[in-house]
């Protein structure tokens, strides 16, 4: 994918040091920083571990080794009471490393079935909390063993994934272990049966947060037996008995809060549990959609007590729990936290309003259903902003994350939602977005980032983002350790590069180094950062100054690393794109040969051709296209088996996507500039694929093919290949219908080439590479073949200008000629001399469409201005062409328009000639 004024991002000198959350520390730096210096040894014990609190735990280890006594500050139990291990490798071996410093631990999250069985090893007696996610893989087995060793844990989370291999026999062991247990949250089991919710109800009498979350069946009756839950969630559980909830949750004693949203809950419950519930303050049933089509539950007053829906003003309601509803506040929990309550209640209630809410909209978002832009625009947005400011990192990192997915809707192709995009924008979402992602906890980078990122594929966000400093962020990020937060940083980077604007400012904050060295830091086991780095590259690369840079910081070594070792078709894709695009700018650096001349390049991407992926194959033939435009290169390639690799996969390409089909015919188009290249590919068998592509649908496939063609055509063997092949016919219906002006031009030119007597001259004394010639009529082709070109000459004659110019010497005349004339993309064609040569021969053709063709053509080539026109111009005056063109335009029998092209072509010669001594 090709995700779509320099700005000065970081300043030098003196700056206050900031620590969030710190005064006392940020105080202590000032002072220091008053004097000049900062003899850090010198430090308080009590500042130095107010330092690392604001460490993660890897950053600590670091600064922990730097001297005897950081170690030993460094491994003060107060820094370790909380750990996360989610973005790391966790097995036995390291958790048993880190034992010692953890006998005071007392929160710990996890990622992954491995992980989880290392939590033992820990032996942190103390742990209060456990949360873990990606918990597929965990057995009862493993979290038995867990709640075994942890009796004074509090509080256990597991999810959001499904827990698919938890049952309820691991529920029981919870209940008889952890007597002490305050809040369990389990997601995606597939049946919690009677007996695991009764032990809970019988040994957990401190449980007032039960949450059994996306799971397939729970026994509603005995949930009415746990008499200590406050708070409740169901949300996303299916084959619910909803008669048993209406009859016998009510009778909760101490049920406040209630989420059941994304089920299939009916009305006359929602009413019921509403009106005979006699805590119940707060009934949460998002996206449930029997509710949403009730008009009478929608204006239903419910006694104080909040149903929170799609249909109800959620923030509004929210905020009539504690202040005036007249104020009618978005910043609904930013309000609350303010207020600093004494009320216990209030603030659990919210607290678990965040988690919910936070979970929920999460869940939604990813379902990606329809009909919910107007939720999302109205209340959806503000509601992920708000929790975005938590003071809850699990729901924090929820709330950035759910603004990521919800924009997206076409993942596959990044295609985002530019109205919710844009509304997350307006409410103030990225400067909330990129404090998170200055936040020392991971996690938090990880999530803001991936929400920038995704943000940022709309051109008015990625503007926004730059403007708030977010490239210097996401730069800064992309140099973490911490292999998700750089990831995203990536994918940030690859979205904003998309915009010329931000290329410099990308380059300029160090984007561009921090980019190369994450694929030699990560360059196995991944991917996905990897893709999201070569992507960036791939864009950074398409601007000549960051081209440069991007093979100045090892660019170069880094794309062709991935391109010969990675499996995965994404990084193959995008390192190949990337090494494309290096070598694009062959007239204004060396990249194209630096690529060429780097170790294994040329055969990695010829060996890519073969992939079962198109987007590979497409690359990394648009890769071996640009590369031939380089002399050495060229012959590599074809030394590298190109041209076998190439001919194979225009063969194969007939239905294929017009971009491979582009770069299948433009990689043989560069390829045959070489005549020895030109005949191994007739040989192979090229010639019949560029035909059927010659008559593709796509302009670009015409031109390429063309082009192909052309240089093809100019060895007889080839061009007689051409003829028994059919492409006659193609080429003459390029030459007279494409939309292309190039395709036509230079269809023409191949036609020439075909007819101009050397194929003739070939027939006669050789045969085709068949071994004896197709029965072919030359006569009609040439017939056929001359009318067109002429056609196609007469396009470009003006015959006003055309009299005037015949009537006048005078370079006025001469000028509207050419103007009318003109090509502009053919002064990008640079032609050697040989074929110089073979156009200035066709002049003293005796065809006269061939005569007005070739005049026509050199004229194209020698116009000033056009990038390879001095070099045509010396060509011709090194090998006498003046005189044969001042013989075409005073000849009697020539055509008109070979007459007042040949004169103009003169006039070029001159004007080159003076340039030349000036």
């Amino acid at each position: 994918m090709s995700r779509r004024v320099r700005r000065k991002v970081a300043r030098k000198g003196k700056e206050k040091v900031v620590l969030p959350g710190c005064p006392e520390v940020e105080d202590e730096v000032s002072g220091l920083s008053q004097i000049g210096f900062a003899n850090w040894t010198s430090l308080p014990d009590d500042t130095v571990i107010q330092l690392f609190s604001c460490l993660n735990y890897r950053d600590r280890a670091s600064l922990s080794s730097t001297c005897r006594t950081w170690r030993v500050l460094g491994a003060s139990p107060s820094l370790w009471t909380s750990l996360d291990l989610r973005a790391h490798k966790c097995d036995s071996a390291m958790a048993a490393s880190l034992a010692s410093r953890c006998v005071n631990l007392q929160k710990l999250r996890f990622r992954g079935a491995e992980s989880a069985d290392a939590v033992i090893h820990f032996q942190a007696r103390n742990l209060r909390e456990i949360s873990g996610d990606y918990c597929r893989k965990i057995t009862d087995a493993t979290l038995s063993v867990i709640v075994a060793r942890h009796e004074v844990l509090e509080s256990l989370q597991l999810g959001p994934d499904f827990c698919e291999r938890i049952s309820s026999d691991a529920i029981k062991a919870i209940a008889l272990c952890c007597s002490k247990l305050k809040k369990l949250r389990l997601s995606g089991i597939r049946d919690v049966n009677g007996d695991a919710i009764n032990a809970l109800a019988k040994h957990c009498p401190q449980l007032t947060d039960l949450g059994f979350i996306d799971c397939l069946n729970i026994d509603e009756m005995a949930l009415a037996n746990v008499v200590s839950v406050r708070f409740l969630s169901v949300a996303g559980t299916s084959n619910m008995k909803w008669g048993v909830v209406s009859h016998h949750w009510p009778k909760l004693p101490n049920l406040i809060g209630l989420d059941v949203s994304r089920t299939d809950i009916g009305s006359a419950t929602v009413s019921r549990l509403l009106s005979a519930s006699q805590k119940l303050k707060v009934l949460c049933a998002l996206n449930c959609p029997v509710p949403e089509q009730d008009i009478n539950l929608t204006s239903t007053k419910n006694k104080g007590k909040l149903l929170l829906a799609h249909f109800t003003d959620i923030l509004k309601d929210i905020a009539s729990l504690f202040v005036d509803i007249a104020k009618k506040g978005r910043d609904v929990f930013l309000d609350w936290r303010s207020l600093k309550s004494n009320d216990k209640n209030l603030n659990e209630t919210m607290t678990w309003l965040e988690w919910i809410l936070s979970h929920s909209l999460l869940r939604i978002a990813e379902s990606n259903q329809l009909g919910l832009d107007a939720f999302w625009l109205k209340q959806g947005a503000a509601l992920l902003l708000n929790l975005m400011q938590s003071s809850q990192e699990d729901v924090q990192e929820r709330a950035a994350t759910g603004l990521a997915t919800f924009v997206v809707i076409d993942d596959e192709n990044a295609s985002i939602d530019g109205g919710r995009a844009e509304a997350v924008m307006r409410d103030g979402g990225i400067r909330l977005l990129l404090n998170l992602a200055k936040s020392w906890r991971e996690g938090l980078q990880s999530e803001a980032a991936k929400a920038i990122a995704n943000l940022s594929v709309n051109a008015n966000v990625a503007k926004a983002v730059a403007e708030e400093g977010g490239i210097t962020i996401l730069s800064g990020l992309a140099r973490s350790m911490n292999r998700l937060v750089a990831e995203e940083a990536a994918g940030g980077l690859w979205n904003l590069s998309v915009g010329e604007e931000h290329k410099g400012a990308i380059a300029e904050a160090g984007g561009v180094k921090a980019l190369v060295d994450l694929i030699f830091k990560w360059s196995t086991g991944g991917d996905g950062v990897l893709e999201r780095a070569a992507g960036a590259l791939a864009n950074l690369a398409a601007d000549d100054k960051c081209s440069t840079e991007v093979a100045g910081s090892g660019g170069v070594h880094a794309l062709v690393m991935l391109a010969r070792n990675c499996k995965f078709e994404g990084v193959q894709e995008q390192a190949a794109r990337a090494l494309a695009n290096l070598a694009a700018h062959g007239d204004s650096n060396t990249n194209n040969a630096a690529v060429g001349q780097e170790a294994g390049a040329l055969e990695a991407l010829v060996q890519l051709t073969h992939s079962p992926h198109e987007g590979v194959r497409q690359e990394a033939a648009g890769a071996l296209w640009n590369l031939s435009f380089d002399d050495r290169n060229r012959e590599a390639i074809a030394a590298a088996g190109g041209v076998e690799a190439l001919v194979a996969l225009a063969q194969s390409c007939s239905n294929a996507s017009p971009g491979l089909q582009e770069r299948a015919a433009g990689a043989l188009w560069g390829l045959s500039v070489s005549e020895a290249n030109s005949i191994a590919i007739g040989r192979e068998g090229g010639v019949a694929p560029l035909i059927a592509l010659a008559r593709s649908d796509a302009e670009d496939v015409h031109e390429t093919a063309a082009g192909a063609l052309w240089n093809l055509a100019f060895n007889p063997g080839n061009a007689l290949r051409i003829v028994e092949e059919g492409g006659v016919p193609a080429l003459v219906h390029l030459c007279s219908s494409s939309v292309s002006k190039m395709a036509r031009f230079m269809a023409a030119l191949a036609l020439a080439y075909m007819f101009d007597g050397r194929m003739d001259e070939y027939a006669l004394v050789g045969t085709s590479s068949e071994g004896m010639s197709k029965s072919v009529n030359l006569d009609g082709a040439r017939r056929m073949a001359l009318k067109h070109i002429d056609a196609f000459v007469l396009t470009f004659s003006d015959q006003q200008a055309f009299a005037a110019a015949a009537a006048s010497s005078a370079p006025a005349a001469l000028g509207q000629v050419t103007d009318s004339a003109r090509i502009t993309e053919a002064g990008h064609l640079r032609c050697s001399g040989a074929e110089i040569g073979r156009f200035v021969a066709m002049l003293r053709n005796s065809s006269s469409v061939l005569k007005a063709c070739a005049s026509f053509a050199l004229l194209q080539f020698t116009i000033p201005g056009g990038r390879h026109a001095s070099h045509h111009a010396s060509l011709m005056q090194n090998t006498g062409a003046a005189r044969v063109l001042r013989a075409a335009a005073a000849a009697a029998t020539a055509p008109l328009a070979a007459k007042i092209f040949a004169r103009i072509v003169l006039r070029n010669l001159e004007h080159h000639n003076i340039e030349s001594s000036l």
